[in-house]
């Protein structure tokens, strides 16, 4: 994804500041796209020479830190923004998790370490699932598009949640074996902790 087009089209609802921005991103399009504030600032500034957005606004941070800009897109921004809509979208669906690039090499590392971090992308997904149901009414009032991108990010959730468990499980009872079940330490499963949830 853009970060030129992802700032035009969040601008398109409200005015925002970077760090508006980048807890937007993350918080509704966590399931397809990651970013960090460099990127955002850097977008934000090669746009206003555009002429694409302006600075509308200062205001303080939250927190005690440098004041914040806030940015409104300018018609031009929003002609630019129809222009790339109505273009044809990239073919390749990219998926970019760092997680799943240090999956792959878990096999060169300590065994037990990996079930411990896969152990914690669960938690983390399925605190994850629940709140994108949890927003599944609210961004029913935006619009059916928002509506069924904010279902997908939930079902792509489901999915990789059912993976990571199944990878778990998988590599919990390979890590047995390997240790040897009378001298290793007795590594849980998914089902086990599942039950131990419930």
């Amino acid at each position: 994804m853009s970060v030129k087009y992802a700032v035009l089209g969040l601008l398109h609802y409200q005015d925002m500041h970077g760090y508006r921005i980048k807890k937007h991103i993350e918080r509704n399009f966590g399931h397809m796209w990651t970013i960090n504030y460099g990127q955002i600032f850097t977008a934000l500034r090669k746009l206003e020479e555009e002429g694409l957005v302006v600075m509308k606004d200062v205001m303080p941070s939250d927190n005690g830190g440098p004041h914040r800009k806030v940015y409104s897109i300018t018609p031009a921004g929003r002609e630019e923004f129809e222009r790339w809509l109505a273009s044809e979208p990239e073919r390749e669906m990219l998926i970019r998790d760092p997680f799943l690039l240090r999956f792959v090499f878990f096999g060169f590392g300590d065994r037990k370490r990996a079930l411990e971090i896969i152990e914690k992308q669960i938690k983390n997904y399925e605190e994850q699932l629940e709140r994108r149901k949890a927003n599944l009414e609210r961004w029913k009032k935006h619009g059916d598009y928002v509506r069924l991108i904010a279902e997908l990010g939930v079902q792509f959730n489901d999915l990789y949640l059912e993976w990571l468990r199944r990878a778990h499980r998988e590599l919990s009872e390979r890590t047995v074996e390997a240790l040897g079940r009378g001298k290793g330490e007795r590594l849980e499963t998914v089902s086990t902790v599942a039950e131990r949830r419930d």
